[in-house]
């Protein structure tokens, strides 16, 4: 038994097949919960456990349609070992660092890829397997995938921690966005800016369902292929939620197709020309640039819209207190698996 599991109901978020981590984190031999407080395990990688799971989600699914989300955790900084020894075999004898990369932070940065690396083979080859499922039951041609990311990593340019990930460069914010749906989105690739918020309302235009008018983001099915450059994505930094009991270094940001423009609490501003600076190693703001009070102007309407200020962030002072019932020993020390649960947190 273990009592960091999520209990049926609100906290499940609609799903009804759930097997899920919860204020644990095991990438070998590790155990999700199901629908009660016990515990299951699987053998080897967590790339390969999952993915056993999802077959047997869509096996379960018969003729029926399914939404099924597969997250795994990799790759991602772990305490643990980060992945399987064959996955390292499979790389370069050598990597080369980015000119972002200061020469204190390369040794470190080299470190930090050979594991992200490794990691993200694991990934591709689960990917593949899944693929290959559709493909194997006559599911391809009638189910749209969807893969992305929910952020980067620093990789120590900009000279910042490599494994950092709450900052608003390229390295951080961008993100793999790739559809399949074949038939329905011919292959190609989009310069069109977009933000996770659009995914939802897209796939509900891909599946021919209506968008609930609630719902932030645009539907992007049949505007693959366009492209504008006065469209933009708003991006933001409102807490260091790793770091519970400090306030982080918040920031308001736009990207635009060519510019990205930052405002950070302690006043440094930000601007690069991704066009001409792709690794964003020549900062413009305050040096007179044209563009400079458009995406200034741009960043304030946008904080505008959403009620938004720059200002230091207290909410995680309230997060946990909040989320009890989900993060159920987050008050203290994290208890001992086979520990009997501390039913005093569910009242």
């Amino acid at each position: 038994q273990h009592p960091d599991w999520v209990p049926e109901g609100r906290d499940r978020l609609g799903f009804d097949y759930w097997r899920a981590y919860n204020q644990h984190m095991v990438y070998f031999d590790g155990f999700v919960h199901k629908d009660d407080w016990n515990y299951e395990r699987w053998d080897g990688y967590e790339t390969n456990g999952l993915l056993n799971y999802a077959f047997e989600f869509m096996d379960g699914a018969g003729d029926d349609p399914f939404l099924l989300f597969l997250s795994p955790h990799p790759p991602h900084y772990t305490p643990f070992q980060f992945a399987p020894e064959d996955c390292y075999a499979r790389l370069p004898a050598h990597l080369v660092m980015p000119g972002n990369v200061p020469k204190h932070l390369e040794a470190a940065a080299k470190d930090m890829y050979r594991h992200y690396l490794a990691m993200i083979l694991a990934v591709d080859d689960m990917l593949g397997r899944l693929l290959d499922y559709l493909d194997e039951k006559g599911l391809a041609d009638n189910t749209i995938v969807l893969f992305a990311s929910d952020h980067g990593t620093q990789g120590g340019s900009q000279g910042v921690n490599p494994w950092s990930k709450k900052n608003p460069y390229e390295s951080s914010i961008r993100i793999p966005a790739i559809v399949r749906y074949p038939g329905v989105i011919q292959p190609g690739r989009s310069q069109r800016m977009t933000s996770m918020v659009d995914f939802f309302p897209t796939l509900c235009g891909l599946a021919g369902l209506p968008v609930p008018r609630s719902i932030e983001g645009e539907n992007l099915a049949g505007k693959w292929q366009e492209t504008s450059k006065e469209h933009n994505a708003f991006i933001m930094n409102f807490s260091k939620w790793f770091d519970w009991f400090q306030d982080g270094a918040e920031w308001r940001g736009v990207r635009t197709e060519q510019f990205s423009y930052a405002v950070w609490l302690n006043g440094r501003v930000e601007l690069f020309d991704l066009y001409a600076d792709p690794l964003q190693m020549r900062n413009l703001a305050g040096a007179g640039h044209p563009d400079e009070s458009r995406l200034e102007a741009m960043l304030r309407a946008q904080q505008a819209q959403r009620a938004d200020q720059l200002v230091p962030c207290t909410d995680w002072k309230h997060w946990l207190d909040s989320q009890r019932r989900v993060i159920r020993n987050a008050h203290g020390p994290l208890s001992h698996p086979e520990s009997e649960p501390d039913w005093s947190l569910l009242r």
